[in-house]
């Protein structure tokens, strides 16, 4: 460090620009410094060098405000001294015309000129600083400097140390017997730099770079050899290896990525992108883009708005959606990378095609409203009777049977009721039950195949006291007695042992029964209905069912057809039960339409029982209250569903309605099997949009179609 002599530090002469001045030249030509000082505000900015206006032989016009402001140097760039100055600080020194002096406080209290630092710098050289010296130790490389005479004339102490030598070995010794002097003869004769050159021997393994050192006229005066020892250069070399291969790691990284990642400077220009590219957004190959800014293709109209002018005016994070010339929707998010003065340093712009997504959420919402739809018809159904709630149909099928249980519910006729299991043979027993003359009077039911056999009697037909070890002291009425006046309803009839069959059978013919342990008949009023899931005939001949039993049950027949042959009542089957477990659970789940399609393509071996079934376990395995054909499909075995569908012409029409009809069959058959329009146009090689077009004419041709059909 060394001191300020004060006779170097000049004042500071200053005006304000704030003065309303039409003609500064006066001003300017009265300054006894070289410099003027400007202020606005009170407060110094910047300066001007008095010569520049004084010795301007073209000055011709007035010196305005703005004239003497073109010209100015402003004080950000000006290095601030105090009166004790270090050798770091010089080299800002070197960079201006003349440095601020300021006090403790940090005010300024006068200038000095760079020529009077130096001046004093050298002046104190032989007292306490070496300069010179100073700035070669302080680098951490070997440096050799070398004369016209191509000696060696200099060096710091990093360059003995690699190349193992003492000064009196060094000092004043031709270069060329340490050194290439092929090297040092080729820089000297072409003044160019040769770099990079491995130099080893005996005393030192370096690597050395050769710089010629140019004079003012252009001539070589000398040469720089610069050396590093090479233990240092295979660990910079390891650091380079390390960067590529992170590099490397970082470019697999980003090809995984989903999205388009750009990597953006200071500028809003482009450096880097992703393997990963929405073609369709540049229109352009983005290597064409590398290093312009993306800035001005905002004013091109490519795209708007720039998510990169965004985040450099608002210094955040920012999330934008981009809308192209041709439709395309982008989300781009602009992440900005500040570096250590808090200035933006780069932006990371993640950037993913939104069209379809936007698409699908228009979709979404035209299944909420359908799923909105269809909560309106069940609470319709929900506000008849109470009962209504259980009876879920649209089919015509099921329309038909309904129409005949209202006719046999006002007559006391047996009633057998057939269909597979789960079909609901019950919920039909229970509509006879309601929608008759009995809906006030009780209704018993009974499951002759889940009673032991020798149980079964007794709670069918009732026992008196003491009538066997065991039996209740008081008696019991049986299910006969019990639902006097009202409906018993036997279900898997077709379990009822042989000699219970006589029995019931005298029951259906006298309308009375005798308990057991009694001999006196009790007089009862009950219409019985059953409900099978086996083929009676077919039991009757092989001598399993009594043939007279099963006429005196067969009065009216009722068919219960199995989900699989009225699929028009799975999406209303499916959203009661859903609604039923969101009202106990406190859930908002819904079924999305492909997932009804997958739900209706399925065959329900298990019926509606199976359905209800499935139905509860998609919502208790759901992760997302949105249940989607993708998630259904998990659950569902199809197998070969979709192949055992087969076209069946009953009878002679028109070639173009068969056609039609097939063409109707296949999108939606597609469509459910697919899911996409895109896939399924590809299954049948046709366009997408065809596709698109028909399939939503075919789904609002059904939902016209259901629309008209009452429901009960």
């Amino acid at each position: 460090m060394f001191s300020l002599s004060d006779k170097k530090i000049k004042p500071i002469v200053s005006v304000s620009i704030d003065d309303h001045v039409e003609d500064w030249f006066d001003i300017i030509r009265n300054c006894q410094e070289p410099f003027l000082f400007l202020k606005k505000k009170n407060q110094l900015f910047a300066y001007i060098y008095v010569n520049d206006f004084l010795l301007d032989e073209g000055h011709n016009e007035v010196i305005t405000t703005e004239a003497m402001l073109s010209r100015a140097v402003l004080l950000t760039s000006v290095c601030k001294l105090s009166q004790t100055i270090s050798l770091p600080v010089l080299f800002q020194i070197i960079g201006e015309s003349i440095a601020l002096v300021q006090n403790d406080k940090g005010e300024p209290i006068g200038y000095i000129r760079r020529e009077d630092v130096l001046a004093e710098l050298f002046k104190q050289e032989t007292k306490s600083v070496d300069l010179l010296k100073v700035i070669l130790t302080s680098i951490p490389r070997g440096i050799f400097i070398v004369d016209r005479e191509k000696r060696i004339v200099n060096y710091n102490e990093s360059a003995l140390k690699m190349i193992r030598a003492t000064p009196d070995k060094v000092l004043n010794v031709p270069a060329e017997n340490i050194f290439n002097g092929k090297h040092i003869e080729n820089v000297f004769a072409t003044g160019e730099t040769v770099l990079n050159q491995l130099h080893i021997s005996e005393e030192m393994s370096v690597l050395v770079d050769y710089s010629p050192i140019i004079n003012f006229n252009n001539e070589v005066d000398g040469m720089v050899i610069i050396v590093q020892d090479l233990p240092m250069v295979e660990e910079m070399a390891m650091e380079i290896e390390d960067i590529k291969n992170l590099n490397k790691d970082l470019n697999a990284i980003l090809s995984t990525i989903y999205d388009e990642i750009l990597v953006v400077n200071h500028k809003g220009e482009l450096i880097r992108y992703s393997d990963n590219v929405i073609s369709e957004f540049w229109n352009v190959d983005l290597k064409e883009l590398l290093g312009k800014s993306l800035l001005e293709l905002e004013n091109t109209g490519l795209f708007s708005p720039s998510v990169t002018r965004l985040v450099m005016e608002q210094k955040k994070k920012v999330s934008v959606v981009q809308e192209t010339k041709n439709g395309k929707k982008i989300l781009a998010v602009g992440n900005p990378v500040f570096n250590d003065d808090g200035e933006i340093s780069r932006i990371i712009i993640a950037s993913r095609d939104i069209t379809e997504t936007t698409r699908l959420k228009s979709e979404l919402r035209e299944m909420k409203k359908i799923s909105d739809q269809y909560k309106r018809e069940l609470d319709s159904i929900k506000s008849k009777d109470r009962f209504f709630k259980k009876m879920i149909y649209c089919s015509p099928k099921m329309e038909k049977i309904m129409n005949h249980v209202k006719k046999v519910a006002h007559f006391s006729s047996t009633v057998l009721i057939y269909g597979e299991s789960g079909v609901g043979k019950e919920v039909i027993a229970q509509a006879i039950h309601q929608l008759g003359n009995r809906s006030d009077k009780p209704f018993l039911k009974l499951n002759c195949g889940a009673i032991p056999e020798n149980l079964l009697e007794s709670e069918l037909f009732g026992y008196t006291k003491g009538s066997f070890t065991g039996a209740d002291k008081n008696g019991k009425k049986g299910y006969f007695v019990q639902a006097n006046g009202g409906i018993l309803f036997l279900d898997e009839i077709g379990e009822l042992p042989m000699h219970l069959q006589v029995k019931l059978l005298r029951v259906l013919q006298e309308q009375e029964v005798v308990p057991i342990g009694s001999t006196a008949p009790i007089k009862i009023n009950v219409q019985i209905v059953a409900a099978t899931n086996k083929r009676l005939e077919k039991m009757v001949e092989e001598g399993t069912f009594r043939e007279d039993l099963f006429y005196r049950l067969n009065v009216i027949p009722i068919h219960v057809p199995p989900l699989r042959e009225r699929p028009e009542d799975i999406p209303l089957l499916a959203f009661h039960f859903l609604q039923q477990l969101n009202e106990r659970y406190h859930k908002n789940y819904h079924l999305t339409p492909d997932a009804l399609n997958l739900l209706e393509a399925y065959s329900w071996p298990g019926n509606i029982r199976e359905l209800q079934n499935m139905i509860e376990r998609l919502v208790v395995s759901a992760d997302d209250e949105t249940i989607n054909a993708q998630f259904v499909s998990k659950f569902l075995s199809l197998g070969n569903e979709f192949n055992k569908s087969k076209l069946i012409i009953s009878k002679v029409l028109p070639l173009q309605e068969a056609l039609d009809y097939v063409e109707e069959q296949l999108i939606l058959l597609a469509m459910k099997q697919y899911k996409t329009t895109t896939r399924a146009a590809k299954a049948l090689g046709i366009s997408q949009s065809s596709v698109s077009r028909k399939y939503q004419k075919f789904l609002n041709k059904k939902k016209m179609k259901n629309e008209s059909i009452a429901w009960y």
